[in-house]
């Protein structure tokens, strides 16, 4: 005798009873592994997006939308900080290196970002094709928009002013593609690169005070690898400076030299994200206990089922008593009938999880393409969740143990 296919035969004979034990531990289970698929989702891009930046400086603000903006690229700048303030910065013995990044313009809603070569190299990018930004108004797009938007080596773009699509502003500067990024998995498929000084030039007829002066000395920034004029330094701006830390000690004197500056503001990575977490983290919390609760439901479901299901039963398993099956093989029986019910619910329920992971993914903003994402939490989860369905059968298969099959076959 098959206890298993006994057991699955038995589930299947009262179809509604076991769809309604299976649906409820289902959504319990499914609301409980979504909550760790987008949790460890979130934290595993965040430590990806913000890897080799230990501080960002940007206009005096919120140091969160700061982090939001500069390194994820999901909240507007706080404002523009002045070239000649970035320049005296980036000679702080404490710093190691600066990339310099200009924000506010966009194309078709993805976002264009005035940078260096440095800033693809923290990333450890690289070209499918084409070369980098050399030249003004050349750009270097994101895997994710060359796919998305069909573009190709020498198409050109133009940019729109801010940061929504279709809203025109600077059709007289378009950009050439001169480049495709490699997936790299991170922020860079979705954006946009080009040069500091392409961002000026774009702007240049819209912000008088960006004019250049007559001299044309050069001043070289090392730190930023940029190449401006005395005048430039003098006017104009850029949006943030991504830092790296020469030692640990500027993880404590840095920040206090910044904030003590009028004009800039630091934002840790570390600190600012953590924070972003315990904000959301009691929102999080309340639902795992929804999904907790609607398991600890479901269970009460699945024993109440097996229970009416033995009432119902008690002949049949007398007569098996009484051919031969003993005590525990009845016990066993019962068991895996609970197990077999919470596994079916388990399995829909990481079913269910991962499609609502796939439909949240899909409708997230200029996402790549869904990839199978698993998290070691989920094996916890399915052992719980039959600890909870053995937990659960455990009464309904002690009676059937006790039963006294003399006296059942008498009332028959």
């Amino acid at each position: 005798m098959n206890l298993i296919l006994l057991s699955i035969k038995n589930v299947l004979a009262k179809p509604l009873s076991a769809l309604l034990s299976i649906l409820l531990f289902g959504f319990g289970v499914s609301i409980i592994v979504l909550i760790l698929l987008v949790s460890s989702f979130l934290k595993s891009e965040i430590a990806k997006n913000a890897q080799g930046i230990d501080l960002v400086v940007g206009a005096k603000g919120s140091p969160l939308q700061i982090i939001l903006a500069n390194i994820f690229h999901i909240d507007f700048p706080t404002g523009n900080i002045a070239l000649r303030d970035a320049d005296n910065l980036t000679k702080n013995r404490l710093i190691a290196s600066a990339i310099p990044l200009s924000l506010g313009d966009s194309y078709k809603g993805y976002r264009i970002v005035g940078t260096t070569r440095k800033y693809p190299e923290l990333y450890e990018a690289g070209l499918k094709e084409g070369e980098w930004f050399e030249e003004e108004m050349t750009a270097v797009i994101g895997a994710a928009i060359a796919t998305e938007l069909q573009l190709k080596i020498g198409d050109e773009l133009e940019s729109d002013h801010g940061l929504s699509a279709n809203i025109g502003g600077h059709e007289e500067h378009p950009f050439t593609v001169a480049g495709i990024l490699s997936p790299s998995g991170s922020m860079l498929d979705n954006l946009v690169l080009v040069s500091v000084e392409s961002v000026w030039e774009v702007h240049s007829e819209h912000e008088e005070e960006h004019k250049e002066v007559e001299t044309e000395e050069i001043i070289r920034l090392e730190q930023l690898g940029l190449e401006v004029t005395s005048g430039q330094l003098e006017t104009q701006e850029i949006t943030s400076l991504l830092i790296k830390y020469r030692s640990p000690m500027a993880a404590v004197q840095l920040p206090r030299i910044v904030n003590g500056t009028s004009n800039l503001q630091a934002a840790s990575p570390p600190y600012e994200t953590a924070r972003l977490f315990n904000i959301i983290g009691v929102g999080v919390d309340v639902v795992n206990i929804l999904g907790i609760v609607i398991v600890v439901l479901s269970a009460g479901s699945v024993f109440i089922a097996l229970f009416n299901s033995l009432k119902e039963r008690k002949y049949e398993l007398a007569i098996m008593r009484a051919m031969g099956a003993g005590r525990s093989k009845v016990f066993r029986l019962i068991m895996i009938e609970g197990l077999v019910l919470t596994a079916i619910g388990s399995l829909f329920g990481f079913g269910l999880a991962h499609f609502g992971f796939f439909m949240l993914s899909s409708y997230v903003e200029h996402t790549q393409s869904y990839r199978v994402f698993f998290v070691m939490d989920e094996y916890y989860v399915m052992s719980g969740s039959l600890v909870v369905g053995l937990l659960a059968s455990v009464i309904p298969a002690l009676l059937a143990y006790r039963d006294n099959i003399s006296e059942t076959l008498s009332k028959a």
